[in-house]
């Protein structure tokens, strides 16, 4: 290359008239196609191609509480793959992410930049803070889709669409699992806002079955050893050396539970206990999916670790069920080795059904004849609820008109009460039940002074 200008075709002299003619009919049509009139097939902004629909998804990645970098890494995934089939209903989807570093700072710059970047809608996303994020999305109208349900504010604001019934679900669910077995339950929890819930909503659960309420272990958020916790819920469920015999000798607690839901830190609280509860009688362990899964079980020993035979509450199938088939073929396909994405994390799937649900909404308005997707576009649909969205059987089929919204004290925006039993057996996690069970009237009966 010697980085000399080629000169620009032009005629010979002893070109043809035809031939010529031929030469300035097709330059005309290249300077039409280049023109402002229109671009080259298959450029940005080509004649017949739709506008992207550009959307936000956010998480904590890389910090001491609780990180979900699984949920932006899922959305990116997403992206490519529905971008690989030509977008939804011909629109590219184009997937902006952010780390909101679990600091209310932090929500409240991803929500700005998703109003910056021209954001039709926040999807599938994890953060503490709602108080934060919620109010610059409220002053745009931009519909908060299927988030993980980890704020109040998601079941309360007018633009926010759930997907699951969040922390409130999964604790009553809980307390209705452990009614059926335990008489005594002691609830090991963070000391934080969202914490300080849990022992009311799990007490609603272990009262619908004539249980005593819970006891409330406060724990440090971003803890590392939760020794002292180990022991004061030991003592709290009965669990005495002196009475029943020690757990390396076979002794074992009848009707003593202890639960637990710290985030990512659940495990270092399994840890501590693995090693004190061998001096003291075996008693039933217990969490809700997000806190506990598949990968904590083997990280904690498996069939022979703490984990085995623990009772876990969960929105969805448990992660063997076929019904995740489409969504493990796309991370096969389409993630690239992305370690961040783990197919059995509930995070992950939440992100999953919140992009099933923005591609319904897309091709719902395409339908319409509607090509331009706006957030108001977007909130009117979800509203009007004209059309329920399948999910594919991983939730019950979604609808946000005001007859859907389940008479929940403090949570107003819940459409979805159902939730999954799963248990821990041979060290792999497992349904314990058929389908979902319903803890709607569980959540409607909850009283705050329990």
């Amino acid at each position: 290359m010697t980085g000399r200008r080629r000169p620009s075709p032009r005629p010979s002299p002893h070109t043809s008239t035809t031939a010529r003619a031929s030469m300035v009919a097709c330059t005309a049509v290249i300077a039409s196609l280049l023109s402002g009139c229109g671009s080259l097939p298959g450029a940005s902004g080509a004649s017949g191609e739709k506008e992207p629909v550009t959307v936000m998804t956010w998480a904590p990645e890389g910090t001491d509480t609780t990180n979900m970098p699984g949920m932006p890494a899922m959305a990116q995934t997403y992206a490519r793959w529905v971008n690989a089939d030509g977008g939804i209903a011909g629109h590219p989807l184009k997937v902006l992410t952010c780390n909101d570093g679990n600091d209310s700072a932090g929500a409240t710059r991803c929500a700005q930049r998703a109003v910056d970047r021209g954001a039709v809608a926040v999807v599938g996303s994890y953060s503490q803070f709602g108080r934060s994020f919620i109010s610059p999305l409220e002053v745009k109208g931009i519909p908060f889709i299927g988030g993980y349900g980890a704020s109040d504010e998601e079941f309360e604001s007018p633009l926010s669409y759930p997907v699951n019934g969040g922390q409130a679900s999964l604790l009553a669910g809980n307390g209705r699992q452990l009614a059926s077995n335990c008489a005594r339950v002691a609830l090991v929890r963070p000391d934080t806002i969202q914490g300080d819930q849990m022992p009311s909503l799990l007490n609603s659960g272990l009262q619908q079955g004539h249980r005593a309420p819970v006891t409330d272990i406060r724990a440090p958020e971003d803890g590392t050893d939760f020794a002292t916790e180990v022991r004061r819920a030991l003592d709290d469920v009965g669990a005495d050396p002196a009475v029943y015999g020690t757990a390396r000798n076979g002794g074992e607690a009848p009707g003593s539970c202890v639960t637990a839901s710290l985030g990512d830190h659940t495990d270092a609280f399994f840890d501590s206990f693995r090693r004190l509860q061998e001096e003291r009688p075996q008693v039933h362990v217990a969490s809700v999916l997000g806190s506990v899964g598949q990968s904590l079980v083997n990280r904690t020993g498996g069939r022979s670790g703490p984990l085995e035979g623990a009772y876990l509450t969960g929105w969805y199938p448990v992660a063997s069920d076929p019904r995740w088939n489409p969504m493990r073929k796309v991370i096969n396909d389409h993630a690239f080795g992305d370690n961040r994405i783990d197919p059995a994390d509930q995070g992950v799937q939440t992100t999953w059904i919140a992009y099933t649900v923005l591609r319904s909404l897309v091709e719902q308005l395409d339908a319409k004849g509607i090509e331009e997707i706006t957030s108001p576009a977007l909130q009117k649909l979800l509203d009007r609820g004209d059309h329920a969205i399948d999910t594919g059987g991983l939730t019950p089929k979604l609808r946000w008109k005001s007859d859907d919204m389940l008479a929940v004290q403090d949570f107003p925006r819940i459409v979805n009460g159902m939730v999954t039993y799963q248990t821990v057996a041979d060290g792999q996690v497992l349904a314990a039940s058929d389908g979902f069970v319903n803890v709607t009237r569980t959540l409607e009966r909850r009283r705050t002074d329990l």
